[in-house]
């Protein structure tokens, strides 16, 4: 039977413990001091410590009862003895008899030979084991629940202390490829290209217990039943709301997401720590580091991944407990922000001093998501797909982003750093030679003339527009505006926004898409989770919403008549399918125009509306489609997912298929040729247009139209500058009918025979 005593014995060593970790001593020190206290409280004749160190060994860093010659003598593999498969398993281990184990491994300079009992268990950080933490005794006995319960709670308290870098260097406490010898290297999927350098910074910032020992454990439970009730309220809102529907996949995750926070279980293994002296948050740490390790040995995926649940439940509840609910957009920041997240949304991106921002890190993301379309118009490398990034990176430490190979440099040695800061500023000269032509006009070196222009979706864009020397805004993209509102803007709103960018850009076109949302681009306030589609690049989305929700379209085309009162407005609609999607666009349009036509209202001096080429059907209207368009403009990346059938989301079929194969390259000679016939101006607006070879192709073919991201313009026109236009459309006439995948490399050469600039 449990007496109050026995309850109350646990709480007065933590409380010891406590104010050990609390004084002004050395890390050893306060080591040495707590291995003493925890033999003397648990009357164990030996208390030892093992920290790991890089090359995954075990070392004896503290120890009352073996011999103090073996203290930072001792090493063990990871797996070797008894301490080195506590590391390896990150389980608890209760023997009453250690000798007699299959693992045990006999070290006679420790003494340990007399002890037969021992009770160890994994000291976990960050869900890695950073050391073991364990008793022995002479007799042979198994110890008892609380006593394992205490130890584990000791090595909660202890995992700060070993993780904090003043015992064992930080860098030796991550796996061996990142200790100080070789910088760890992590692979990803490059959403945008570029090279940085900077300081890791942390989106969520790991929340730092302060206090881990609490006086009054009822106190605790009573703040850990008013966070729960608090995060039990918020799901409840979210399950009552209207948009919400019963049996969606939306509701079930939400409800998947409320049955972990009601389990039992969990629970009670939370009261449970609060009970051994833990504080609220302490403990809820504390058994999300044991559930975690648990989860991790699992093979089966879908289980697995329900860990990034369970996660983000721990970490929201110790949100609310510790009031630390800030991203570290608030904070002070270093003047070179490498951003690492799991994920995050255009409006939170933005939120960050673009001055600072050097490149994002993802461990999810796709090439389509919203948050890869800012950072592109912000000029930052992205690289997502990150796998265990934000388990692997502390706050500030210095990292490279190599979006041109998909790598991640994290802890880089001196001459990584300084190869890197050479390709920097390689890099940096040439832009500075792109600078010197941003007043050139794009001809080619046999006199042809060639439009460059840019993309963009910030007013922020709108300063490249002079320094890269762009001819206009060839892709408006209207729909960021919406993106990083919490509602939709109204007519003024939009007016006022779409005005400013006419204004700026001066006497240079501007051609504004109209809405493009769905698929990956939701808006919180109008597409819920609900709203997910199997193939939501091929699902409701761009011109299908316009046409099924007429006044977001009918609103759009009033703000954009407003802006532009007397000077000219380009529309195009994304995503049309058929001819007569886009003549029902347009008639919405022409009622906009009749409206404001009989207010009395002043009207733009021209108006020209055209078309997107993204899916392919639509080629084959082209002879009926022509007859109602003022332009037609190809948006590359949707049209070739579509032309191979190939989600450019899916790292499988990354770089599987290629724009520049005989196939593709036949269909855009097609359509510039029927464009040509009919004098319609034809552009491409899609990823294609910003890379010099692709570019190059594109001009080959009949495109005199292109635009491209900001950073593109300077690589392009140099490409220009430097080609004789006849003599590759003479070449690009004796491929003929190719079977290769792909032509890639044979314009590749011919760019390096003419000595043109790719």
């Amino acid at each position: 039977m449990t007496t109050k005593a026995d309850e109350l014995a646990p709480r007065r060593l933590l409380r010891r413990l406590r104010d050990v970790m609390a004084s002004s001593g050395k890390a050893q020190q306060k080591l040495d001091s707590v291995v003493t206290l925890i033999a003397a409280d648990m009357v164990a004749e030996v208390c030892s410590t093992y920290l790991c160190r890089a090359g995954e060994v075990l070392e004896l860093f503290a120890s009352k009862g073996l011999k103090p010659t073996a203290i930072h003598h001792t090493r063990l593999r990871l797996g070797e003895g008894l301490v080195g498969h506590i590391a390896a398993t990150a389980k608890p281990l209760n023997l009453a008899d250690a000798q007699t184990h299959p693992d045990f491994a006999y070290r006679p300079e420790t003494g340990e030979e007399i002890y037969h009992s021992l009770l160890g268990v994994p000291i976990l950080h960050g869900g890695r084991v950073v050391g073991v933490l364990l008793v022995q005794n002479r007799s042979r006995r198994l110890y008892s629940e609380v006593d394992l319960e205490l130890l584990q709670t000791i090595a909660m308290v202890l995992a700060e202390l070993a993780a904090s870098g003043d015992l064992v260097p930080r860098d030796e406490l991550f796996p061996v490829e990142g200790n100080v010898v070789l910088p760890l290297r992590l692979e990803g999927t490059p959403l945008n290209p570029g090279l940085a350098m900077g300081s890791a910074v942390l989106h969520q910032p790991r929340i730092e217990l302060r206090d881990l020992v609490a006086e009054d454990p009822e106190k605790e439970r009573a703040r850990f039943e008013e966070a729960l009730d608090k995060f039990h309220s918020a799901l409840d809102e979210l399950l009552t709301a209207a948009d919400i529907v019963i049996g969606s996949e939306h509701r079930e995750i939400l409800e998947t997401y409320r049955m972990f926070a009601q389990d039992r279980g969990w629970l009670g293994r939370i009261n449970e720590a609060i009970g051994s002296g833990l504080t609220a948050e302490a403990a809820v740490q504390k058994v999300q580091e044991e559930t975690r390790v648990r989860m991790e040995s699992i093979t089966d995926q879908v289980i697995r991944e329900k860990l990034h649940d369970l996660d983000d439940l721990a970490h929201r509840l110790i949100q609310h407990l510790t009031g630390q609910e800030n991203t570290a957009a608030t904070a002070d920041l270093p003047d070179d922000v490498v951003l690492i997240a799991r994920n995050m949304g255009p409006a939170e991106l933005l939120d960050y001093d673009s001055q600072k921002l050097r490149a994002l890190v993802l461990e999810e993301g796709s090439p389509t998501s919203h948050v890869a379309v800012v950072a592109r118009t912000l000029d930052i490398p992205v690289l997502a797909r990150v796998k265990g990034v934000l388990e692997k990176v502390d706050p500030l430490e210095p990292v490279i982003v190599d979006c041109d190979n998909a790598q991640l440099f994290v802890r880089p040695s001196e001459d990584v750093q300084q190869t890197f800061a050479e390709s920097m500023r390689v890099l940096a000269a040439r832009q500075a030679r792109y600078a010197e032509t941003r007043h050139l006009p794009a001809v080619t070196a046999d006199g042809v003339s060639v439009s460059l222009n840019m993309n963009a979706g910030l007013l922020v864009d709108l300063k490249d527009i002079e320094a890269r020397g762009a001819d206009g805004i060839g892709l408006y993209r209207t729909e960021i505006l919406f993106m990083v509102r919490p509602r939709f803007p109204n007519v003024e709103e939009q007016t006022e926004l779409y005005r400013s960018i006419l204004d700026q850009a001066g006497d240079r076109p501007v051609t504004f898409r109209t809405l493009d949302i769905g698929g990956d681009k939701r808006l919180p306030y109008f597409l819920a989770d609900s709203d997910i589609e199997e193939n939501p690049a091929m699902g409701w989305r761009a011109l299908r919403i316009a046409l099924d929700r007429p006044q977001l379209l009918r609103q759009q085309a009033r703000a954009l008549l407003h802006a532009a009162a007397g000077r000219r407005l380009r529309v195009m609609f994304p995503m049309v399918a058929e001819v007569a999607e886009y003549m029902a666009a347009r008639k919405l349009l022409e009622m906009e125009v009749s409206r404001a036509r009989r207010r009395g209202e002043k009207l733009p001096d021209k108006i020209e509306i055209g078309a997107m080429l993204e899916v392919p059907a639509l080629f084959w209207q082209l002879p009926t489609l022509l007859k109602h368009v003022d332009f037609l403009s190809v948006g590359s990346n949707d049209l070739f997912q579509f032309f191979f059938a190939s989600d450019r989301g899916n790292p499988r079929l990354s770089g599987r298929y290629d724009v520049l194969s005989p196939a593709s390259l036949s269909f855009l000679h097609a359509l510039v040729r029927q464009c040509d016939a009919r004098n319609v101006p034809v552009g491409l607006c899609g990823e294609m247009a910003g890379q010099p070879l692709d570019a190059m192709v594109l001009l080959g073919l009949g495109f005199r139209i292109l635009s491209m991201p900001p950073p593109a313009i300077g690589p392009v026109k140099a490409m220009v500058l430097s080609l004789r236009l006849a003599e590759l459309a003479g070449y690009l006439e004796t491929l003929g009918d190719l079977p290769d995948h792909s032509l890639r490399d044979k314009f590749r050469a011919y760019a390096m025979d003419h000595e043109v600039a790719i």
